[in-house]
């Protein structure tokens, strides 16, 4: 099962689909507060809560960016559910916190909402941009994000709860009690969540290891989905 970005939609997932050797199901549902996404109160367990009716059984769990939260929060509350865990572009916290160094300041998170919440389009196409920062392919992964953007409905709110999922969110007290392997990829230049986040994130992980891909940004599935491909089917062959 694999859950995607803020402000995204399942379309993100088609390239690294397409590259996967591994002929088993896959399940790619639309996030609470997102177009097709289940209903869910306004809490990241009851975001990630909300994704369990997808699956009938245990899961490879994969999460990009708000949907690794989702997944942290899963394979922590629910490890009979999560076989396996692989987090792209994922922090524990999206916000600079103390005792977190990685985040983003909270007033560069509190802009991104006063955006939403007066002119939702321009945000969304802001933080488009911003996902492909630090990405030598960075004109063709803004074009597959662009593509990924879902159609804002009548009410955007439910959507713009994400982002305050994004800033209130601290997993970190959580990754101990993840049991089941993980594999973490992440862009080497990613502008939304640093490096070296997933750097401390693998350390804290009880069975984790890192890749870190050189020249890519926020989206490694949409600008190297060959190479995340091949190391998904690594760690699932394992």
């Amino acid at each position: 099962m694999l859950l995607h970005g803020w402000g995204t939609t399942p379309a993100s997932w088609h390239p690294l689909l397409a590259a996967l050797s591994d002929p088993c199901d896959r399940l790619t549902p639309a996030l609470p507060g997102h177009p097709g996404g289940p209903a869910a109160d306004g809490t990241l367990d009851a975001w990630a809560e909300a994704m369990l009716p997808a699956a009938s059984r245990p899961v490879d769990l994969c999460g990009w960016s708000l949907g690794g939260l989702l997944a942290i929060a899963l394979a922590a509350s629910r490890p009979q559910q999560v076989r396996r865990l692989v987090l792209i572009g994922t922090s524990p916290s999206f916000a600079r916190r103390p005792g977190w160094s990685h985040g983003l300041p909270d007033e560069d998170i509190a802009a991104f909402q006063a955006e939403f919440a007066s002119d939702p389009q321009a945000l969304m196409k802001r933080f488009t941009a911003l996902q492909a920062v630090g990405d030598d392919r960075r004109r063709a992964v803004t074009t597959a994000l662009r593509s990924c953007l879902p159609a804002l409905p009548p009410d955007p709110a439910p959507m713009g709860i994400g982002l305050r999922l994004l800033r209130d969110s601290d997993l970190g007290p959580r990754l101990a009690a993840i049991a089941c392997p993980v594999r973490l990829l992440h862009g080497s230049g990613d502008a939304l969540m640093p490096a070296s986040g997933a750097t401390a994130l693998a350390d804290a992980l009880p069975d984790a290891r890192l890749t870190l891909l050189e020249d890519c940004g926020h989206a490694p599935q949409l600008s190297r989905p060959a190479d995340c491909a091949a190391l998904i089917d690594g760690f699932l062959d394992d």
